[in-house]
């Protein structure tokens, strides 16, 4: 199949150009710019941007990603699929280690199936003063005997963690997982500037939510933010909702750190579905006006945001249009290692997303087919 369009974000571009991506089943094979080199099969219309990559998403579509089911998680990874998100990696959330070996052992059949691209894991190994929507009575310091039994259930699909580097066992657990090729993401913690550096001395590479559920930076207690922002080792999640951090800030680490911001949702179930009372994990959750809290509370639960509208809330803060669909995945893509996405360049996989005057996803094409079957 031979594609050509007037606008396609080629890697490491400025700015959309007129080229040809030539496909053969679900694989890349040959990229240009200017006029195809034979017959083309189809002239698209709108920009033409690799497939959206979520390294952070607890479901969507009135599902979640915290089951035993493997059609639950199915129906949401659909939701997000629709709009553009052609890799998912699917976030668990604090829960027993029971519980969690189960739902481990439930998406890792998804993962191998190819399906889903990994599982993170966002608690338990949290701090309670910065808990966010997870059940405090469950909280509890990482045991890496526990981190190891968790990640051999997974057989492999772990590819993320979210851990407070201040909780004992947290630095030897953080290089359990450095070890394993797994990414230590410090993120729901209380720690200090001076922790935070010993963890990313440690092997963590990943910033859970920079801003969010973390202990704020200060002048004279700089914490987390500093310590991971400053580190040009570790990626920084944003999740660029106008709800959880503030679009000009969301700007203004774009613009300072152009190769580490990592756009992600976090989002729960009400994610491209409707307002209402929703579970995540073990707490109710309140969705009013496209915003998630824990019910009578005004704790954020998550987020109702789309991969979509984060790159059009980014490029509206005034983000180029290159930079924010860099941030939505070829740099999440490297965050997490996953090397067959991410990118328009031959070898790659064929995702690709085709985007209308208004940045909505008009057009899906995954693994080579698209999804409206033309």
């Amino acid at each position: 199949m031979l594609l050509h369009a007037d606008r396609i974000l080629f890697p490491d571009s400025t700015g959309p150009a007129s080229g040809w991506i030539e496909i053969a089943g679900d694989r890349i094979v040959g990229t240009g710019l200017g006029p195809a080199p034979g017959v083309v099969d189809e002239e698209l219309d709108g920009v033409v941007v690799p497939g959206y990559v979520d390294v952070h998403s607890h479901g969507g579509g009135g599902a979640s990603f915290v089951t035993e089911d493997p059609d639950v998680a199915r129906q949401a990874l659909a939701a997000h699929r629709r709009l553009g998100v052609t890799t998912m990696v699917a976030s668990l959330v604090t829960g027993t280690i029971e519980d969690l070996e189960r739902q481990v052992s439930c998406l890792a059949g998804l993962v191998e199936s190819g399906e889903l691209a990994g599982i993170h894991l966002e608690g338990p190994w949290l701090a309670l003063k910065y808990k966010g929507a997870h059940p405090p009575l469950l909280l509890a310091d990482p045991d890496p005997a526990v981190v190891a039994r968790l990640l051999a259930v997974g057989r492999g699909a772990v590819r993320m963690v979210t851990i407070a580097p201040e909780r004992k066992g947290a630095l030897e657990s953080i290089r359990l997982m450095a070890a394993n090729g797994v990414v230590a993401a410090i993120g729901h913690t209380e720690a200090d500037y001076d922790t935070c550096q010993r963890a990313i001395e440690s092997g963590a590479t990943g910033a859970t939510h920079l801003f969010n559920a973390m202990a704020p930076l200060r002048h004279r207690e700089p914490g987390p933010v500093l310590a991971l922002w400053e580190d040009r080792r570790v990626y920084l999640e944003l999740i660029m909702d106008g709800v959880h951090v503030r679009p000009e800030l969301v700007a203004f680490v774009m613009a300072t750190e152009p190769d580490r911001v990592v756009l992600v949702t976090d989002a729960m179930a009400a994610a491209a579905a409707a307002d209402g009372d929703y579970v995540l994990g073990e707490l109710p959750v309140e969705v009013r006006e496209g915003v998630a809290r824990i019910a009578g509370t005004d704790t954020i639960a998550g987020s109702t945001l789309t991969l979509d509208r984060a790159v059009r809330n980014a490029v509206a803060a005034g983000v180029p249009l290159a930079q924010a669909v860099r941030s939505a995945t070829s740099l999440p893509a490297d965050y997490l290692g996953l090397t067959e996405v991410g990118r328009i360049v031959a070898g790659k996989r064929a995702d690709l997303v085709v985007l209308d005057e208004s940045l909505a996803a008009a057009r899906v094409l995954h693994r080579g087919a698209w999804l409206d079957g033309h």
